[in-house]
């Protein structure tokens, strides 16, 4: 096949920018249907014009159909796609690129899908797919899986479409809530996550912004101590990888923390810990969940983050876990390549 690529890219190259916009413009599709021309013009950043030629295009040939609703795929268009991705993954060179990178930043798994996520919606879908995957291939008999919250580990639950074959599972949720956006929120997607795995499940009601004093009050409740005691034991973690800027903002930190971690060049946010780009641990929220030292006994940690913008995050948790599987998108892992 990648004779055939090669070849194509010399004599039609034209044909292959044609195949990857169509293949986005379905996938798209896909991920949001029903969607209108202008809703799909809008996220793409194309004109309706070209769009209303693609999608004509599309719809003769049987692949889309298009409703008062919108347009959806049809299943020969859903054929169409899940044969198509081996092909683009070939395009894109992912594989070579996957070598690369884990070299570069020295874990044990890089795993890639193309694309960016911060322009294609699928992007996202797939990075969800493929850390699911990893899941599904390092769970076995009494697991204990931790979950952190955020928009990717949404994709992440919504990746898994299969009980799992193992026995005696838990999944936990890593941290306290946070955020008001309750689907994002690691109680939220662990609870969909046991649910598709058809396993047991525990939930930890606390606020990862507690104060002090109430933190204290809050860690002698029974239940929560409970909780506790099995996150402690996670042996499988999922967790998602966040620029230190915007975690602080998002956690609501006081302006003097955040005047610290910009003093200090904090770039990266993990379960509750920001990190320079060396790695370096240079502020920690007083929390309910896993700590630093939980992770570091942790066996497997699947780090899950995509899109330009946290190229210098990625970098920064890689190198706390030389045993990490990292899912990202092309964008973060060329950015990764070329500037760090």
């Amino acid at each position: 096949m990648q004779n055939i690529i090669d070849l194509q890219k010399k004599i039609v190259p034209e044909v292959l920018t044609i195949l990857e916009k169509r293949y986005s413009i379905l996938r798209n599709i896909y991920e949001m249907q029903p969607i209108g021309r202008r809703g799909l013009a809008n996220k793409l950043g194309i004109g309706e014009r070209i769009i209303r030629t693609e999608v004509d295009l599309l719809k003769n040939q049987g692949l889309i159909e298009v409703t008062a609703a919108g347009m959806s795929l049809t299943l020969d268009g859903e054929h169409i796609i899940n044969s198509l991705q081996e092909y683009i993954y070939k395009i894109h060179g992912i594989k070579h690129l996957e070598e690369k990178l884990k070299k570069k930043l020295e874990i044990f798994q890089v795993n890639i899908v193309p694309g960016d996520i911060t322009e294609n919606q699928y992007v996202s879908a797939d990075m969800g797919i493929v850390a699911a995957h990893a899941i599904e291939n390092n769970i076995k008999d009494n697991s204990i899986i931790g979950i952190t919250g955020g928009g990717t580990m949404v994709a992440v639950a919504k990746g898994i479409t299969k009980p799992t074959k193992c026995n005696n599972i838990i999944v936990v949720p890593a941290r306290g809530g946070i955020g008001r956006e309750v689907e994002k929120q690691a109680n939220t997607i662990t609870a969909e996550i046991a649910r598709r795995l058809k396993c047991q499940y525990q939930l930890l009601h606390a606020s990862d912004t507690l104060g002090q004093q109430a933190l204290e009050s809050v860690l002698k409740d029974p239940e929560i101590q409970k909780v506790t005691n099995i996150i402690k034991s996670v042996n499988l973690l999922v967790f998602g990888i966040g620029r230190a800027d915007r975690m602080a903002e998002r956690r609501e930190l006081p302006k003097d923390v955040i005047d610290k971690l910009k003093d200090l060049k904090a770039v990266a946010e993990a379960f509750g810990y920001y990190f320079t780009r060396e790695g370096k641990i240079i502020y920690e929220m007083q929390t309910i969940g896993i700590s630093f030292k939980d992770f570091e006994k942790i066996s497997t940690v699947i780090g899950v983050a995509g899109g330009k913008s946290k190229a210098e995050a990625i970098v920064a948790v890689s190198k706390l876990k030389k045993s990490m599987i990292l899912v990202t998108d092309e964008a973060a892992a060329v950015e990764i390549l070329q500037k760090y």
